[in-house]
């Protein structure tokens, strides 16, 4: 595409401004000859690409949002622009012309979700039309500068044989989670943010038999399994006069309601932790979701927190776990930023202690071994429907 300087943008974008015109290619035309300059159609055309992202688009971080590998932009300041392939942020090319660029383009996408960036309210945290997710704040709470983050949704599920080509598993842990979904067994995925625990879910979904319904609740819609039922329930922020909440929480209840063979929870991460576990023990096998951990050791304890904070006492935490979520597979990446599944454990309850034990260990090079759990997952692969 033509580079077009910074300074005939400007000139341009203040000509239209005063005409409130759309950046169409007549009226950049004419605004291009008003000052002066004389352009062919390919400079035109380049204008009105670059106004039009600037005013309907993400501006400059427009490509790299539809490069099809890049699953996170994030932008430090006018000058520090990285996407995420896959394989850890690496630097890109793009560049802003100073940080007042970067907050009026934050500014602008934000108020495309009906939310305020200003001074008084300087960060922001909602899903674009497009189901992009996107973080602001602004500068000076933010430095070296404004800075933005924007998660771009799976443009479509990866079957369980790709993610082994891209090496996220071996061949036999595909195998092994295709045996637990087959199995009805209880799980959740667990790891850090970014190692992609929302894309192997909605891997391990698209396996799931096609006459059975999948009720999927979520604070922001970002789970798209390939399957032929799927409800998808998404949370609600309050509106301006502080009305109109629709929580996690509240959705885990209607779900119930609405006869879900499988009860998806997008991300586990607070009161509704409560519902969910209570949900995956009244007969809803086969529930799953997703949880942030630092390993499968920390899951216990992390649901145990959540639900303690909602109101259950700690007994009533552990016995709830216990009985609700029989394995946990964890994500991680590994040195080379790669994303990759390292462990599947079973829960295990020992007097009042809830602990997650190591089944099956898969490093760096794909070499599988087994732990304790090794014996209890194999019986829960083999087990009798309940």
């Amino acid at each position: 595409m033509t580079a077009v300087p910074q300074e005939t943008l400007d000139q341009v974008r203040a000509r239209l401004a005063v005409d409130g015109a759309d950046p169409t290619p007549d009226r950049v035309a004419a605004a291009l000859r008003s000052e002066g300059r004389v352009v062919g159609d390919a400079t035109v055309l380049a204008v009105v690409d670059t106004l039009r992202r600037d005013v309907f688009g993400a501006g400059p971080l427009d490509p790299l949002l539809a490069d099809d590998g890049v699953t996170d932009v994030v932008v430090n300041g006018p000058t520090d622009v990285y996407v995420d392939r896959g394989c850890g942020l690496e630097p890109s090319a793009v560049r802003f012309p100073d940080d007042a660029s970067v907050r009026r383009l934050a500014q602008r996408l934000a108020a495309s979700a009906g939310r305020r960036l200003d001074d008084a309210v300087p960060f922001v945290d909602v899903r674009l039309r497009d189901g992009t997710r996107f973080h602001a704040v602004l500068a000076p709470v933010a430095h070296p500068g404004t800075c933005l983050s924007l998660r771009v949704p799976a443009r479509r599920a990866f079957t369980l044989a790709e993610l082994v080509e891209m090496r996220a598993m071996p061949r036999e842990g595909a195998d092994l989670l295709a045996a637990l979904v087959e199995a009805r067994l209880a799980f959740l995925v667990s790891g850090g943010t970014g190692t992609g625990k929302t894309t192997l879910l909605a891997s391990l979904l698209s396996t799931v038999p096609a006459d059975q319904r999948l009720v999927v609740v979520e604070d922001s819609a970002e789970l798209r399994p390939r399957h032929p039922h799927v409800v998808c329930l998404e949370a609600r922020l309050a509106n301006v006069e502080g009305a109109g909440e629709i929580t996690l929480r509240d959705l885990v209840r209607q779900a119930l309601r609405m006869r879900p063979d499988r009860l998806v929870v997008g991300e586990t991460r607070g009161a509704e932790v409560v519902d969910m576990l209570a949900a995956m023990n009244t007969g809803h096998e086969g529930g799953c979701g997703t949880v942030h951990a630092n390993s499968a050791a920390d899951v216990p304890a992390r649901l145990e927190a959540l639900a303690v904070a909602a109101g259950l006492s700690r007994d009533a935490a552990a016995a709830q776990m216990a009985a609700a979520v029989e394995v946990v597979l964890h994500l991680g990446r590994g040195r080379d930023g790669r994303r990759r599944l390292q462990q599947v454990a079973v829960l295990e309850r020992r007097g009042d202690i809830v602990r997650a034990v190591d089944a099956v260990l898969f490093d760096a090079e794909g070499r599988v071994s087994t732990g304790e759990g090794a014996r209890r997952l194999e019986r829960l692969l083999h087990a009798e429907p309940r």
